[in-house]
């Protein structure tokens, strides 16, 4: 029988190994759970597009369907219990929450009215900057740039660069063949 320090011995000496094979490797030093689980197997588990991944920190709640080729970064939040569709070749960047869900009404009436629903729709081809907020309802078009630290309330038409709280139209995304330009307003 193999005491309990015994396996705490092993399973560091293994973090360890894993450790030094990723930073040798890809030069990046990851969490034990990133080190042991594939984030295009969890993709393609939760029948995600093919080529999609979703790093195991990472939450999925509800209806949640993610197009190929389409990245998910580390401490999100995908809350589709009202119906959540990322198209392909997006990036949702590291701490995107996105709620298609919210409880202020419910919890201003003290619990009588209902929790509210909305699906969300992201478009292709679409980036989601670091820790943005998208809420119910929002539909953002194909080509969308978003910025860092953002709280998307309302549609964002494709094409177009929006950034702020609440997020807001900033400027356009150009793309003539392989040239993708950014104006800004």
């Amino acid at each position: 029988m193999t005491s309990l320090d015994e396996l705490i011995a092993k399973a560091r000496e293994a973090y360890r190994d894993l450790d030094q094979e990723m930073r040798r490797r890809w030069n990046r030093s990851l969490p034990l759970d990133e080190l042991l689980f594939d984030r295009w197997e969890r993709a393609r588990s939760l029948g995600f597009g093919e080529g999609a991944s979703i790093y195991h920190s990472a939450y999925v709640y509800g209806d949640v369907r993610v197009g190929a080729n389409t990245w998910i970064g580390p401490l999100t939040m995908l809350e589709g219990t009202g119906g959540l569709t990322i198209g392909a070749n997006c990036s949702i960047s590291t701490g995107v929450q996105i709620h298609t869900h919210d409880s202020v009404r419910w919890a201003l009436s003290g619990g009588t009215a209902q929790i509210e629903r909305a699906a969300i729709r992201i478009g292709d081809n679409t980036y989601i900057g670091s820790h943005s907020v998208i809420g119910k309802g929002v539909t953002i078009g194909d080509h969308v740039v978003v910025g860092a630290c953002s709280f998307v309330n309302r549609d964002v038409a494709p094409l177009t660069i929006a950034a702020g709280v609440p997020a807001r139209a900033i400027g356009r995304v150009v793309i003539n063949g392989d040239a993708i330009r950014f104006e800004y307003d």
